[in-house]
């Protein structure tokens, strides 16, 4: 039987920068080191986390985090973002998923679940009427949790990871189904 602790989800404040910088990037490893090039990692993981980094993702009115928690450990967090979106992606008011991350201990102990309840709660709160990220087309793990919780594939687009070009897919949804209006 999987344990299912209580898990609580808050939003970050500027004071969670290091932390957040800290959880990316573990999990940004832990989930794609095996797959890419020391080198590669480095450049990417060196451009996109560190304390100042997320401080000023932090101060940026058009991104929310929500962090995690078991007991007060943080155990996960997502950023989202408010603005334009590629021109795969449906609504007149989307929301961005920009990472979703559960440290790999606490992969598959409900987290995932928790913040993605709470990334829709928010996306309604605000007002959004689609939720969209991209993924890694060789992350079949994440693309089958998103594909639970009724994300579609809508098109594709580029990431780059250091030196190395991959292929992302665009995943979307409307942030209320059919069924639930």
């Amino acid at each position: 039987m999987v344990d299912r602790p209580t898990i609580r989800v808050r939003p970050a404040d500027l004071s969670d920068s290091t932390l957040l910088a800290e959880i990316g990037e573990r999990t940004f490893r832990d989930t794609f080191a095996a797959a890419n090039t020391p080198e590669d990692m480095t450049d990417y993981l060196s451009s996109a986390f560190g304390a100042p980094i997320q401080a000023r993702e932090l101060k940026d009115p058009g991104n929310m985090f929500l962090i995690a928690e078991v007991i007060g450990e943080a155990v996960g967090y997502a950023r989202l973002r408010s603005g334009s979106a590629p021109p795969d992606i449906r609504g007149a008011r989307p929301l961005e998923i920009v990472r979703f991350y559960s440290v790999q201990e606490w992969i598959g102990r409900g987290v995932g679940a928790a913040l993605m309840q709470a990334c829709l709660e928010l996306a309604l709160d605000k007002g959004h009427d689609t939720i969209w990220l991209d993924v890694w087309e060789r992350n079949s793990r994440a693309i089958a949790f998103y594909g639970k919780w009724g994300f579609e594939v809508v098109g594709n687009q580029p990431f780059q990871l250091g030196q190395d070009t991959q292929n992302d897919f665009l995943l979307a949804r409307p942030i209320r189904s059919s069924s639930e209006e």
